[in-house]
């Protein structure tokens, strides 16, 4: 087995097929989505590759070391990832083939008016792992 992270992005990935941002959608499409995302994570528990599933807030700050007896420097002129990453799923799998089978139902999740986001999602192993391609 072999683990993989599921990346979700808000923007930096591309266009979507419906990328109606989600602060636009209605209350109902929200649920929909979410409950699609619950549906997801519990088949995988099933299955027994599931590992773990988190939506980010848009907030978020960036920290690095000021130095020896210094604070903490924080912010920059960086890429903000509260842009960028919305969430992920962490998933364990037999193979890469099976990681990309995974990615391509969570991107059918549904958007704006009940039609599926087709968001683009960046699967990458875990650092380390072997992942076993069949092809």
């Amino acid at each position: 087995m072999a683990k993989y992270l599921l990346l979700k992005h808000y923007r930096g990935a591309p266009s979507a097929g419906n990328d109606v941002p989600m602060d636009q959608w209605t209350p109902d499409e929200v649920t929909a989505h979410m409950q699609y995302l619950r549906d997801f994570a519990a088949k995988l528990e099933s299955t027994g590759e599931f590992v773990d599933s988190q939506a980010l807030s848009q907030e978020g700050t960036w920290v690095r070391s000021g130095g020896e007896g210094r604070p903490p420097v924080t912010d920059g002129p960086f890429a903000e990832t509260k842009d960028l990453i919305a969430g992920w799923v962490i998933i364990d799998v037999e193979t890469h083939e099976r990681a990309i089978e995974l990615a391509g139902e969570l991107s059918a999740s549904p958007g704006a008016g009940g039609k599926p986001t087709q968001e683009w999602l960046e699967v990458r192993p875990f650092y380390g792992e072997c992942p076993a391609i069949t092809e």
